[in-house]
């Protein structure tokens, strides 16, 4: 299985984001969170950033907009360069036909689900989209603490996902350590957002740690179920 992690620039140097990008570039995708004060409580990057983002960052954008209204805004981000584009069920009007216009622009089309947001009634619509995000902490601020909580949801949705033969990216966010990175892995993700746990130490030394928690991870899973089976 494939291992993405995503950098959140939430957690770098707002005042040198070029050279933060930089350091990332072992990273797979760049994660932009976009906030806008009214849903979720704080406000961060808007369109022009991004736009002037992905002219300069070494890997694409997976931008996150936890904002108002997405069925207006977000097509301006995947017209703006961002490879993937994704929005919250809670806030669009009406989720796949946003998502059908992000991938007809070119953008990936992501699902996001705040931690008390059910995933059942979007099961039998998964091939909609290219990525479900499962948050891990209430979305709107970096540095929470992983809610494990979220698992059984995640869980289900990988359970889904492999059931349909879909190709659908399963991402996390808020809360991803060495530690807690396994946990989401067991539970079906494979796309892992990762804030302070990059930029608060070697971004490329931290970024190598998450991948190999992964696969010591997976390789542990697997080996366990081989000894069950002998």
């Amino acid at each position: 299985m494939t291992t993405r992690i995503n950098p959140s620039i939430l957690a770098a140097d707002f005042a040198n984001l070029e050279h933060e990008l930089g350091r990332i570039s072992s990273a797979d995708l760049v994660h932009v969170d976009i906030m806008d004060n009214h849903f979720v409580p704080n406000l961060t990057f808007g369109l022009p950033m991004v736009e002037r983002l992905a002219q300069v960052s070494p890997v694409p954008l997976d931008v996150h907009l936890m904002i108002d209204d997405p069925d207006r805004w977000a097509p301006g981000y995947a017209e703006a360069g961002a490879a993937s584009v994704t929005f919250h069920v809670e806030a669009a009007a009406d989720p796949v036909r946003l998502a059908r216009r992000l991938r007809e622009i070119g953008a990936r089309a992501g699902l996001a689900l705040k931690p008390g947001t059910e995933v059942e009634p979007w099961l039998d619509l998964l091939g909609e989209f290219d990525q479900v995000l499962v948050m891990t902490v209430e979305p709107g601020f970096g540095g929470q603490s992983f809610m494990p909580e979220t698992m059984p949801k995640l869980r289900r949705t990988a359970e889904a996902v492999r059931a349909a033969g879909l190709d659908v990216w399963l991402q996390v966010d808020g809360g991803i350590t060495v530690d807690t990175i396994g946990i989401a892995a067991e539970a079906g993700a494979d796309t892992f957002v990762a804030g302070s746990a990059v930029f608060r130490g070697q971004p490329a030394e931290q970024i190598a740690a998450l991948r190999a928690a992964v696969a010591g991870h997976r390789h542990g899973a697997s080996a366990r179920t081989g000894s069950l089976g002998a």
